[in-house]
């Protein structure tokens, strides 16, 4: 063969390999988007990337594909990846990292965590499972086995502290190499670990003069990442309010009191460009602060303030999607609201809704899912002029207060109540 024939061999073969490459990278996108890896989904907003599903639930609702009992008591949600559950649940005594099949719900394995009724959600990321428990126990597990890779704990290792004494509930980041979770402790407010060992990388304390209004130690909420003013940095809301550090060394960069509460603050804040919204419910409200870079720092500035008549989320959570904010309103209580984000100003608010108690929200393929505590699913469409109720039922096990979050991942609704997992069929 001479050498243009060679040439041409290496050529075709070339072209061959790229379009392999490139579909492989496809396909590995693709089946990355059915995936929901940790709490409120991949960019922790309650937003899912889905298409395709239902935009009407009848009279009955969504049908019903499974449902399986034995996960144990708790409000932890789900994480789903490569086929796979996972959760936790207190099993008499004991807590456990529980792994589940995605087609029936079958378990595949269970790790003990510690003890205690756990409030997070596992966070899966490559090889790794991890989780906390609710006094503190936090652990790597191997995603296919459940074979424990390290353990910490936050009470022991960082003097961690709980603002509201119930226990920790937060479900830990993990970006990149590093493990991010919030002790709350007196010099370790947030903490970032080796994602393989386990091991301390940096800690970030809150500041003396951070404020009055709260209480010392972490919360209910979970950690975001931002990349505003350029600076990739974690923001948490403590007892204390929000906090923001460096993702590379945990200095802390700025802190907002104001919107802390005595009682709890639960919800997870949203980061949109260089702003950010919380709300926090005991009659507190909502706010939208916008960041600015000053010196080598960061400077948070309020946008507006809302009062708590206007917004407070109590532990529903909200969503943004163009422009606005949905979310349940009131103190313990989801009453249907859209804001406008940028002005503040209430787009609909329709009154009660059609359940009662908080509402857990999540957003879906021009629909928001609001799951309220007294065990109603509701179909909302995610429209700013106008509110419309799309479909609604009941959970059938109903054990108890609805609080769990509920998760889209493959076209499934999958909804956590307590002992009982349920997962339904939402494609069209």
């Amino acid at each position: 063969m001479g050498r243009i024939g060679w040439l041409l061999v290496v050529l075709v073969t070339s072209l061959l390999w790229t379009r392999t490459s490139d579909s492989q990278v496809r396909e590995k996108r693709l089946s990355k988007s059915r995936d929901w890896p940790q709490w409120r989904g991949a960019r922790r907003d309650g937003v899912s990337t889905e298409t395709g599903l239902l935009d009407n639930w009848g009279v009955q609702g969504p049908p019903l594909r499974w449902q399986v009992k034995g996960l144990g008591i708790g409000y932890s949600t789900v994480a789903v990846v490569g086929g796979r559950i996972f959760t936790m649940g207190a099993r008499g005594a004991k807590a456990f990292l529980i792994c589940l099949d995605e087609k029936n719900g079958k378990e595949i394995w269970s790790t003990p965590v510690g003890t205690g009724r756990p409030n997070s959600t596992p966070t899966v990321e490559g090889d790794l499972v991890f989780a906390l428990g609710r006094h503190g126990n936090l652990i790597a597990a191997n995603r296919l086995t459940g074979q424990l890779v390290w353990r910490t704990h936050l009470v022991k290792a960082f003097g961690g502290v709980d603002s509201v004494k119930v226990g920790f509930s937060e479900s830990v980041l993990v970006d990149g190499s590093h493990v991010i979770c919030t002790p709350g402790g007196k010099d370790a407010t947030l903490v970032a670990l080796n994602r393989q060992t386990g091991k301390e990388i940096w800690r970030a304390a809150l500041p003396k003069d951070v404020g009055k209004k709260g209480r010392d130690g972490s919360a209910y909420s979970s950690i975001v990442v931002s990349q505003a003013c350029g600076v990739r940095q974690y923001i948490q809301f403590v007892g204390r309010g929000l906090i923001s550090v460096r993702a590379d060394n945990g200095r802390v960069l700025w802190t907002y009191n104001r919107i802390a509460n005595w009682g709890a603050n639960v919800s997870t804040p949203i980061v949109q460009a260089d702003t950010v919204f919380a709300s926090s419910a005991y009659s507190t409200g909502a706010v939208l602060l916008k960041l600015t870079r000053h010196g080598n720092g960061v400077r948070p500035k309020p946008v507006y303030f809302l009062p708590h008549k206007v917004l407070q989320n109590h532990h529903g959570g909200m969503v943004h999607i163009n422009g606005h904010i949905y979310a349940g309103h009131g103190h313990n209580k989801g009453f249907p609201v859209c804001i406008e984000m940028k002005s503040g100003k209430v787009a609909w608010r329709p009154g009660r809704g059609p359940g009662s108690g908080s509402a857990a929200v999540l957003y879906a393929d021009g629909h928001l899912y609001f799951r309220y505590e007294n065990g109603v699913m509701a179909l909302i469409e995610a429209n700013p002029k106008r509110y419309r109720l799309k479909g609604k039922f009941k959970i059938p096990s109903d054990l108890g207060k609805s609080w769990a979050h509920p998760v889209i991942a493959g076209g499934r609704l999958y909804l956590r109540d307590e002992d009982v997992l349920l997962c339904y069929d939402v494609r069209k």
